[in-house]
């Protein structure tokens, strides 16, 4: 059974740009803070952010190693391992990230490296990934894609930012036809002291309908912070904890596609630097 949903699963993303772009996995969010408020994290600013939005990774304070864990609909074969790192110097942001999704047959890696800086209000940062797939009996595609992406602190309660996915409308390699997707994202966020913060994000793949999503984060106790969030296109419900007891973080996500199943993220930090 395993296996014959997981052709079904790259069946629907081998038939066509369309099916690739909603369905590919090289877009997918990491860390379990941001897919516990929804995956609407373009204003965060955290260490997943080389990930998420390189440009918020400019206001980040402190230099950490990180890992994540996303296990998707109880299959072995749709599991994403995430790993990187940040570094904070005097000119600015320095993030490496790098993940593996699938299994025997199929299976994607992404290496990045990506830089990022504040100046004023505003944080920008650029990022290049090398992303390479490979297909049981097709062989392997890869090819080097770019992002950029910026936030801006428009009062000390609410920010605006914005990320572009491969704005260079790379191909999933050199003799490949089929386009790695390009996503356009831009939110706003409200923050209520350290207590509460209220996230609106729109994502729009330059192919498909928008999707729009909303996340919220409140700190119920000193050390511990609860999360939710829905999402539109498809439409999801997300909940989410956190833990942060000193120099290391541990979050956990829930997601549930209400005909396949449910989705579990863990991700761990770990604070190399005071903030």
């Amino acid at each position: 059974m395993n296996r014959l949903l997981l052709f079904c699963w790259l069946g629907m993303m081998t038939q066509g740009p369309l099916a690739w772009a909603q369905n590919g996995t090289e877009t997918l969010p990491q860390g379990a803070r941001s897919l516990g408020m929804a995956n609407a994290h373009v204003t965060i600013a955290d260490a997943w952010s080389i990930f998420n939005n390189i440009g918020a990774l400019g206001r980040v304070t402190t230099s950490e190693v990180f890992f994540g864990y996303d296990h998707r609909l109880d299959l072995q074969e749709l599991t994403t391992l995430a790993a990187g790192g940040t570094w904070v110097q005097e000119f600015g942001v320095l993030g490496l990230s790098l993940s593996h999704f699938g299994g025997e047959h199929f299976n994607q890696q992404n290496l990045g490296l990506g830089f990022s800086n504040t100046l004023g209000i505003v944080s920008f940062g650029v990022k290049v990934n090398y992303f390479q797939t490979n297909i049981e009996g097709f062989g392997r595609h890869a090819a080097p894609l770019f992002e950029f992406g910026g936030v801006a602190e428009l009062s000390p309660q609410f920010f605006f930012g914005a990320h572009v996915y491969n704005f260079t409308r790379a191909k999933m390699g050199r003799i490949s036809e089929a386009y790695l997707p390009t996503v356009v994202k831009a939110g706003i966020s409200y923050r209520h002291e350290e207590k509460l913060m209220l996230n609106v994000e729109a994502e729009k793949d330059v192919i498909l309908d928008p999707r729009l999503k909303v996340g919220l984060e409140y700190n119920l106790l000193d050390r511990f912070w609860g999360r939710t969030g829905i999402q539109s296109n498809p439409n999801n419900v997300f909940f989410g904890i956190g833990f942060r007891p000193g120099k290391f973080h541990l979050d956990y996500a829930l997601s549930q596609n209400y005909q396949l199943g449910f989705t579990h993220h863990f991700s761990f930090n770990y604070l190399l630097t005071q903030p």
